[in-house]
């Protein structure tokens, strides 16, 4: 089904594979120098780099989106650091809180926050339940070798040809001030796509059988995946365009696909003929990895609680449906914190698993040809009056209005499922949260605890499991029950899609181009400016507020997502909010650190803004007589494992730096994006590779800090302080001299105004 290879490998002529050390007996002749430049990935790469250095990107995109839980953040901060006018076409959308009904007019505030800064800097804004970002993206934005920059982590375009990442909104911040995203030039993987999926399989399916490859040995992480083979050509550009969207979900950086024949209809179909152009790989290409998947053998798959990786067929789950389900249970109970009871295997109703909700919806399920499969299923059939709901949201008003016109709407609405409108919601928690101990399907981009709206903390627990839009509507045909749609004989209409532009040309604004700089920007009193920031001191004292030891943390678990959107315009009432799923005293100690810091900065003396740390400066003093309250600065750490894995929201970062936090301490970080995001807000990604040695409440001296950062040391000694000193090594990895200056600073908008 799918198989990584051990080496790297060579592509010839775009379909035949040569593993890296069979090259000479199968006729390679160029080197992997040339060969590489080869790859699609490389030539995109090279032509958006400015730094004349392809081992060190400086990448100038050629187009941005962000949607209303991430635009506030970074157009304030681009704000503080003297944005003028956007430099490039930059879309604000609003499908994250479209539904205006938490914190009173917190939500709208945003929106016409963004409405008034696209005519002020001249940018698009796309008013609520038009479309979800990336579909308006696919849409309107793509083309075929450009890039694109999004602050959300499901930025990925690669299935039209545009080579799409996503970031934290620090990054989106420097592309508007014209500044660059620098980073080392990211190998890259084939995978290389073979035979054609049987009947009922979808591109969820497809998705999570790779996610499961790859996931959890990382290897993709950081990577480009370029998708190529004769299989590519057996799918319609909505079949890649589900599989791609969820190559985020394996940690790669971004990706990137063959274009065809198939890909021109794409743009013929969306009146953007010019924006169409071939793609493919080189004669000879090489590939850092490879990973081969037969589409024939991939079957209806499921990604059980709490991760996409945590995967099953259905059939085999169905097979071994208590200890598949028992052993699920576990690995929850390990994963999640607070006062619940995760149970699944209650949910077994003679022998069969029966689900509470399906949802079909977003950047992932939305597509026109989802939902048109799925109608296709349940045509003529009831999903019944017990629990079980169904739910569905196109992706866009365009694909409503053709699924209207066909009388797909009408077909779905007599089974008793729900349409609705373009909306993420149900993706992170803010829609269709299913009932306390329900059990959820959906074909959205992620599981993780607290993803469905549920939380943990009040002692509300609920469970999400990821399946294509076919197999959800399968089970609603057996009212619940959990089916694949290969277990059922459909005869697939696959109606012809006609896009109607009318739409966004009528309620759209586009101002790019046209800044109108003496417009007023609107702002609602939850909009806050980011508060002042100090550099980074000589020296560092950090208190560790929470020590968090699960293999890997999620953006979703350092901020949670649902609850919280709707504060994310105010990042000191966003902060309030940090770790409450996973650490709800870290928000008090991290308070406490903070405001001995404070009373540091007006006394000079550490000592004198807390008694308490007396004996502890008195050790540090014994071994680093310079150290004094003057060039000592106080702040709060965590450490964790593996953080950073999901969402590109930088607030997993802002909100521990708004409390006074100044590091991480991990054995490593899940993505570049957290990382990223750490950087921007000055606060320093350190990496342990030994086991940690501290607990909550402990102090880690780091002396010469801001020394080590210029100069560039490799390791940094930092020290445990008790009666003794315990050393510690810490490392800091790659660091560009810009981001080397950034935390210096203190973050992005103190180096900017410098």
């Amino acid at each position: 089904m799918v198989k990584l290879y051990d080496t790297g490998a060579y592509l010839v002529g775009g379909k035949t594979l040569v593993p890296e050390n069979e090259a000479a007996a199968g006729g390679i002749k160029t080197t992997k120098e040339e060969a590489l430049k080869e790859t699609m990935a490389y030539q995109i790469l090279e032509k958006h780099n400015t730094s004349g250095d392809m081992s060190g990107l400086k990448i100038k995109f050629d187009k941005m989106t962000s949607h209303d839980i991430t635009f506030v953040g970074i157009i304030q901060t681009a704000r503080a650091s003297g944005l003028k006018e956007f430099p490039i076409p930059y879309v604000l959308t609003n499908c994250h809180n479209s539904l205006c009904a938490v914190g009173g007019t917190i939500n709208e505030d945003d929106h016409m926050f963004g409405l008034s800064c696209a005519k002020k800097y001249g940018g698009v804004y796309v008013p609520p339940h038009q479309a979800v970002i990336h579909q308006y993206a696919r849409e309107e934005l793509a083309e075929c070798g450009a890039m694109i920059l999004g602050s959300d982590s499901h930025t990925r375009y690669g299935a039209l040809g545009t080579m799409a990442i996503g970031e934290g909104g620090g990054e989106l911040a420097k592309q508007l001030l014209g500044k660059t995203y620098d980073v080392k030039r990211p190998g890259v993987v084939a995978i290389y796509l073979d035979g054609e999926p049987a009947k009922g399989v979808g591109p969820q399916d497809v998705a999570l059988a790779l996610i499961g490859a790859t996931f959890g040995n990382g290897y993709v992480k950081n990577k480009v995946m370029e998708f190529v083979g004769p299989g590519v050509a057996k799918l319609s550009s909505d079949y890649r365009i589900g599989i791609d969207v969820m190559t985020t979900e394996t940690t790669c950086l971004s990706s990137i696909w063959q274009t065809d024949e198939e890909t021109r209809r794409w743009y013929d179909v969306h009146y953007r003929p010019d924006a169409y152009k071939e793609l493919k790989p080189g004669d000879v290409a090489y590939y850092d990895g490879v990973v081969y998947v037969d589409l024939s053998k991939i079957r209806p798959m499921i990604a059980m609680p709490f991760h996409p990786s945590n995967v099953y067929t259905i059939e085999e789950l169905n097979q071994n449906l208590m200890d598949i389900l028992h052993d699920v249970e576990e690995k929850g109970k390990k994963q999640l914190t607070g006062n619940v009871d995760f149970c699944l295997t209650d949910k077994v109703r003679n022998g069969k698993l029966y689900v509470d909700q399906g949802i079909i919806a977003g950047c992932a399920g939305g597509g026109y040809e989802n939902i048109c499969d799925a109608t296709d299923i349940l045509r003529g059939h009831f999903i019944g009056s017990d629990e079980f709901t169904l739910s569905v949201y196109p992706a866009s008003t365009p694909i409503f209005m053709q699924l209207a016109k066909n009388g797909m709407v009408a077909d779905l609405l007599q089974t008793g499922a729900i349409v609705k409108t373009a909306f993420c919601g149900p993706c992170f928690g803010a829609g269709d949260t299913p009932a306390n101990n329900a059990f959820s399907i959906r074909h959205s981009t992620r599981n993780f605890p607290n993803r469905e709206g549920s939380k943990i903390q009040n002692g509300q627990i609920a469970s999400v499991a990821l399946m294509d839009a076919r197999s959800i509507a399968a089970t609603a045909v057996n009212q619940g029950y959990l089916t694949p749609a290969t277990d059922l004989d459909v005869e697939f209409t696959g109606p012809t899609y006609f896009f109607d532009r009318s739409i966004y040309d009528n309620r759209v604004y586009n101002g790019w181009g046209r800044p109108e700089p003496e417009t007023e920007i609107k702002f609602g009193p939850n909009i806050k400016d980011w508060p002042e920031m100090i550099a980074l001191t000589d020296n560092l004292l950090l208190k560790v507020a929470s020590v968090i030891t699960d293999p890997v943390t999620t953006t979703d678990e350092l901020i949670p997502s649902g609850e919280t959107s709707s504060y994310r315009s105010n990042p000191i009432g966003l902060a309030e909010f940090t770790l409450s799923r996973k650490d709800p005293e870290y928000v008090g100690r991290a308070k406490a650190v903070q405001a001995v810091e404070r009373k540091r900065e007006e006394l000079g003396c550490i000592c004198k803004a807390d008694e308490s740390l007396k004996p502890v400066m008195e050790t540090i003093k014994a071994s680093f007589p310079e150290t004094t309250g003057k060039n000592t600065g106080f702040g709060s750490t965590i450490y964790a494992v593996k953080p950073g894995d999901g969402s590109a929201r930088e607030q997993a970062a802002s909100c521990q730096k708004v409390l006074g936090g100044w590091a991480n301490i991990a054995k490593e970080y899940a993505t570049k994006r957290y990382r990223s995001n750490l950087i921007n807000w000055g606060m320093l990604p350190f990496v342990i590779g030994e086991d940690y040695a501290f607990e909550n409440g402990d102090y880690i001296f780091v002396p010469d800090i801001l020394k080590a950062i210029r100069e560039k040391w490799t390791e940094i000694k930092a020290y445990v302080v008790n009666k003794e000193m315990h050393e510690l090594t810490l490392t800091l990895g790659d660091l560009t001299d810009d981001e080397r200056d950034i935390i210096a600073k203190g973050c992005l908008i103190n180096y900017y105004r410098a």
